[in-house]
């Protein structure tokens, strides 16, 4: 029994995991990436937002902030636009970018993967370039090598307490190894995460041989990361990497 007489330590591994690694890491990611939100780039940070499928992936091309959703109503007409939050609240940053009205930017979407789907065959072979890059790029063996060091560690450190000895160097040491265990683990992640884009790009440039007709929610949650308006221009970045630049 050791109630706060000396330090404790949890031993690793010793039990079989409730929720696979892979899955825990993933979730780990996506928490990380909500909490951080987006800093804009008057310095605010803007928090994590899923009330509609366009928060917090619309950006101004001007002055790098993000849009943001508005009721108007204009001698009685009403509507739904977006607009650059520089222009509605104080951000110290002057801009005169345009507001843009929802449906278009729905359409716009939908331009956007039609674009992608009409030249599926060169942007295949891109994302499966991708893939390989990806795949050549991830070491699996670091994070198995940490944890059998940290193994021994644990041993020793049993071995020294048991016999009354100094065990400092060794529990700190463990410290160490479990922080770059857990830097490790989410790189994994966030490699693993590329590739599951990469691959969900391609699985649905396979699936679909007929134009979208009209504005589809899910797809655009699926497959887009980031829209970012310009004067001329919409430019739409999916997940995979690709940009495709629609002039609405």
């Amino acid at each position: 029994m050791n109630n706060g007489i000396v330090p404790q330590y949890y031993v690793e591994n010793n039990h079989e995991a409730i929720i696979p690694r892979e899955i825990f890491m993933q979730v780990q990611e996506e928490l990380v990436r909500r909490s951080r939100g987006h800093i804009s780039t008057s310095g605010k940070k803007r928090n994590f937002s899923s009330n509609h499928v366009f928060s917090q992936i619309i950006f101004c091309g001007e002055c790098g902030e993000i849009y943001r959703r508005v009721h108007w109503n204009n001698r009685g007409k009403k509507s739904i636009v977006w607009r650059c939050v520089s222009r509605l609240e104080n951000t110290g940053l002057t801009c005169h970018s345009r507001t843009v009205l929802e449906d278009m930017i729905g359409l716009a979407t939908v331009d956007a993967i039609n674009k992608l789907i009409g030249q599926k065959d060169g942007f295949l072979t891109i994302l499966k370039e991708n893939i390989e890059t990806v795949i050549s790029e991830t070491d699996n063996n670091i994070v198995s090598e940490i944890d059998k060091k940290l193994e021994e560690l644990q041993k020793d450190l049993l071995r020294l307490a048991n016999s009354k000895e100094d065990y400092n160097d060794i529990a700190d040491e463990i410290y160490r190894l479990r922080e770059e265990r857990h830097k490790a683990l989410a790189e994994e992640a966030g490699k693993k995460g590329s590739k599951q884009r990469l691959e969900d790009m391609e699985k649905f440039l396979n699936e679909q041989s007929t134009l979208l007709e009209e504005y589809d929610e899910q797809l655009v949650r699926r497959l887009i990361e980031k829209i970012t308006v310009y004067d001329d221009k919409l430019t739409v970045e999916f997940k995979s990497g690709v940009e495709i630049d629609i002039e609405k």
